[in-house]
Formats: structure tokens, C-alpha cells, sequence
């Protein structure tokens, strides 16, 4: 699998709204599902940004612009779980799900992160 680089937090929150709309999407669309308000300009500058990096495709239709995701929300996930269990774990599974179950978790959610693993084992 290709690696997908780790996108910094202003990039991440526009790629999370993009993934939250249909596609393909408006700035607009992208607005509405921000968690915060940015300036109209500072979401333009982070979608070319994207553009340029690969992470989406933009098509104009006369004077509007729509964004399609290029890569999907599970497939970032994934990829980036893998490199925190690389840098901050040594790539150890076990180090990593010892510091999940120590982290709080609720019982219910042990019980969803078990029924996912055992799931996803068959």
C-alpha cells in the first residue's frame, strides 16, 4: 500500500468535512460541516494545498469549484494507525492495545473494540 503522509490539523479538519459531505463537494458543502469557523480564504488556500498533495481533485463548473476526495477517510485511518504503532509503539501490537485498554476505555467500549477484532479475524 501507498504510504499517505500525515496531514497537519488545518488539512485534516477540511479532509474530515470533505469525507462528511457527498461528492463531489462544494466549499461551501465543506463549510457547513466544519467544527469551526475559517475564513473563506484560509479554506481555499488548505484545498489547493490538498490538490497539490494529492489528497483530493478539483473540477471547476463555470466559476465554482468541487472536491472530490482522492483518498478515503479508512484508508487515511489506516494508514496512520500503522505509523503510530510504528513511531510510538516500535510496531509492537500488544504495546499498543496494553496502552489502549489502560487509557479509560469503557467496558462497552472493550466490548466493540473485541467484537471488531473478532470480526475482522474471521
Amino acid at each position: 500500500m501507498k504510504e499517505i503522509r500525515r496531514l497537519p490539523d488545518a488539512e485534516l479538519e477540511i479532509m474530515q468535512a470533505l469525507w462528511a459531505c457527498p461528492s463531489p463537494a462544494s466549499r461551501a458543502d465543506v463549510e457547513a460541516r466544519l467544527p469551526r469557523p475559517l475564513a473563506v480564504t484560509t479554506q481555499l488556500t488548505v484545498l489547493t494545498r490538498l490538490e497539490e498533495k494529492g489528497f483530493l481533485r478539483v473540477e471547476k463548473q463555470g466559476r465554482r469549484s468541487y472536491y472530490t476526495p482522492l483518498i478515503a477517510q479508512k484508508d487515511y485511518l489506516a494508514a496512520q494507525s500503522r505509523s503510530f504503532v510504528q513511531k510510538v509503539c516500535g510496531g509492537s501490537l500488544p504495546a499498543f492495545a496494553a496502552a489502549l485498554c489502560d487509557s479509560g476505555l469503557t467496558r462497552e467500549e472493550l466490548d466493540q473494540l473485541r467484537d471488531l477484532l473478532e470480526r475482522d479475524a474471521l
